[in-house]
């Protein structure tokens, strides 16, 4: 059998799993962390629960992906390159140039490194990252799957900014949402589960993680979504601050002698969210036990968490004009039963929505709605990087 790896590629870090195609069966997965800093660390599951770890210095992405590759032989992992058909790679920002994946060549690189203004963070690093493999892998396909492409597919009343319209025109300020591999991975795997065609159904797909977001997905297209121009906009989450007033930031900065808006920015990015209203943590776990042991602070930071959810669900059954489906994923979507009970309760009665008790206690792809709920609720836990492999093989043209 052959063998594709998705690629994850962050300023300083690769994340990667391989699979095995066409049985799509998980081969090796790791990760290398501290690339261009020092002390880089190393790791690598792979077998019947073996795992390869070690720290040296790696200076770049190219010596990563080299390093990573020559691992991969030497844990007999791969016996040769030539067992490895083909590398997708996650690509944070496709703004409105990639609506779909997409074969890598040299100009589709470039223009993922013009986009950058719009994922600084991302989208130079992923660049970096395909370079890399492609130099070891020559000739070997390349695709490109994008946060973003999923919601490509929103109509201009759901992506445009109620600012002059040359805005969007000219430097392209609008909504472009994330987490789209994710969403797109849940929603279809609940038709699966309903067992019904995705093209006849109303689904809202609840992401919620560190980072999170909400989308509407009608008929299998993302129609809506949280997140906007940035990452920053949407529900609370682990850091970030989620949607606010844009003038309360100029009188936050004025209040706090912030002259420079970069530092506002960061301090809405990593500093808000649960660990800013809690004080306590950005992990949701770490809220919640302060909040059984009496926090009020931290309460409240979950009672807004919960809220932000909620209308979100609700806004999208009306955009939608009702529902079928309600998913949960992501890191807190998937484990924290507390979290979706909490969501739904009763405040999600008057649409129909019951959850099982019993089958809400679960962290595994289940459905936990009640036998008597109008609308199906299901925690399914996200696999981006499977949707990164399909999209490889499909557009790589990969046989076993």
């Amino acid at each position: 059998m052959s063998k594709v790896i998705a690629v994850n590629a962050g300023s300083s870090s690769l994340k990667f799993k391989i699979y095995e195609v066409p049985s799509e069966d998980v081969v090796a997965s790791g990760q290398i962390d501290r690339i261009g800093i020092g002390n880089s660390n190393i790791s690598i599951k792979y077998g019947e629960g073996q795992k390869f770890e070690d720290v040296k210095d790696i200076a770049d992405h190219e010596v990563a992906t080299e390093f990573l590759l020559d691992q991969l032989n030497t844990l007999n992992i791969i016996t040769s390159y030539d067992e490895i058909s083909g590398t997708g790679h996650r690509v944070v920002a496709g703004g409105e140039v990639f609506k779909d994946s997409t074969l890598l060549d040299e100009e589709a690189i470039q223009k993922i490194e013009e986009l950058a203004e719009f994922a600084p963070l991302h989208n130079g690093p992923e660049a970096r990252a395909i370079r890399a493999f492609q130099k070891v892998l020559p000739g070997k396909p390349a695709v490109g799957v994008f946060d973003t492409s999923f919601h490509t597919t929103m109509p201009e009343i759901a992506y445009l900014y109620s600012i002059p319209l040359e805005y969007y025109e000219e430097f392209g300020a609008r909504r472009y949402g994330a987490h789209g591999t994710s969403h797109r991975y849940v929603a279809n795997r609940a038709a699966e589960l309903m067992g019904k065609p995705i093209e006849d159904l109303k689904i809202i797909t609840c992401h919620l993680g560190n980072g999170g977001s909400i989308t509407a997905v009608d008929g299998g297209k993302s129609v809506d979504t949280s997140m906007g121009f940035t990452p920053l906009a949407g529900i609370t989450m682990g850091t970030r601050s989620g949607d606010i007033d844009a003038s309360l930031v100029q009188f936050l900065m004025k209040k706090l002698n912030i002259t420079d808006i970069d530092e506002m920015i960061s301090i809405l990015n990593n500093k808000s969210g649960l660990l800013g209203l809690s004080g306590v943590s950005s992990d949701m776990r770490d809220v919640e036990d302060a909040a059984d042991k009496g926090d009020e602070r931290s309460q409240t930071t979950l009672e807004i968490f919960y809220d932000r959810v909620r209308k979100y669900i609700g806004q999208y059954i009306a955009v939608m004009g009702g529902v079928d489906a309600v998913v949960f994923t992501a890191g807190i979507g998937e484990n924290s039963g507390r979290t979706r009970a909490a969501i739904i309760d009763d405040h999600m009665s008057f649409f129909g929505m019951k959850i099982d008790e019993a089958a809400n206690d679960t962290r595994d792809e289940a459905k936990i709605s009640s036998e008597d709920s109008k609308v199906a609720i299901y925690t399914i836990p996200t696999d981006e990087e499977l949707v990164i492999v399909r999209d490889t093989v499909r557009l790589g043209n990969i046989n076993e």
